[in-house]
């Protein structure tokens, strides 16, 4: 069975964050893997232009 996690992305510094979630194939064996992070709101569309 599944746990659920509840976490909030929001500190009292009062900066919001997001979780972005990548699909990245490998080169090694072609399958794909998910890869997650966590970033200011500020910095996701510097991180989403990154390879």
């Amino acid at each position: 069975m599944a746990k659920k996690v509840v976490a909030t992305l929001r500190t009292t510094s009062g900066k919001d964050f997001a979780k972005i979630i990548r699909m990245v194939r490998s080169p090694k064996t072609g399958a794909y893997t998910f890869k997650e992070s966590i970033v200011p709101n500020d910095l996701i569309k510097e991180t989403l232009e990154k390879k």
